[in-house]
């Protein structure tokens, strides 16, 4: 059965936005989830961590890492609590979908990974822009920021218009597309199980691999996303690129 979204419609006179429930449902969950495990590792706070201390100082660490790796730490420090919280919500977000994937009511499709949405995706891909470009402005200056436009060569101004939106568009399709094409087998693998005895005894193994995989790949994109941000970040402030 093909499914679809469930939306809300709110008519504002002059134009309508709709809303898909599903998503924001899920955007939300997310949103919670990443707030409880900030809120539980931070609670309390000792000089040897452990437990979900431990856990989020890690994150914090490789964080610091991915930053220093693209910038000098003096410049990048900034940006620490922005790359965190990418890694995280993303990372919350791309295994959402997974342990109660493809759960519908009637036709509407209530249940999967947020990012499995290409306006997510593309939402976050355009803040990243946006942030990119007011950090720029702001450190480097209005004019020393538009110069980099021309630099080394002034016909150079077209490609980099150019490649602002070509960065943005890959930046959240990429996301997009590994989470959706994982959910989608996932989903043809959960119908193939229901199916018959036959189907299930056939799809248990190959359901339970591809499971795994899209772990290991929901964590990786979770760290593309970021160090790519953390890339297009550093040669808007940082005079080394």
């Amino acid at each position: 059965m093909d499914h679809t979204a469930p939306e809300l419609h709110l008519d504002l006179g002059f134009m309508t936005l709709t809303f898909n429930l599903s998503t924001v449902l899920t955007l939300l969950v997310a949103a919670i989830i990443v707030f409880i495990i900030a809120f539980v590792s931070t609670r309390t706070l000792a000089l040897k961590p452990t437990g979900m201390q431990n856990f989020m100082e890690w994150i914090m660490d490789f964080v610091k890492n991915i930053i220093k790796s693209n910038m000098d730490w003096k410049t990048g420090g900034r940006f620490h609590i922005l790359g965190i919280t990418l890694i995280m919500f993303i990372a919350v977000s791309n295994l959402l979908g997974l342990p109660m994937g493809g759960i519908a009511y009637g036709s509407d499709l209530w249940w999967k990974s947020p990012t499995a949405d290409p306006v997510v995706t593309m939402t976050l891909a355009s803040m990243i822009l946006v942030l990119t470009q007011y950090y720029g402005v702001k450190m480097q200056g209005t004019g020393g920021y538009a110069k980099t436009f021309f630099q080394p060569m002034s016909f150079m101004f077209p490609l980099k218009v150019i490649e602002e939106f070509a960065n943005t568009l890959t930046l959240g399709l990429r996301l997009y597309g590994n989470i959706y094409a994982g959910e989608i087998l996932l989903t043809l693998l959960t119908g193939l199980a229901v199916s018959s005895a036959f189907g299930f005894f056939g799809a248990i193994v190959p359901m339970m691999a591809w499971m795994g995989f899209s772990i290991f790949i929901g964590f990786i994109q979770a760290f593309i996303f970021t160090m790519l941000t953390m890339v297009y970040m550093a040669h808007k402030v940082s005079t080394d690129h």
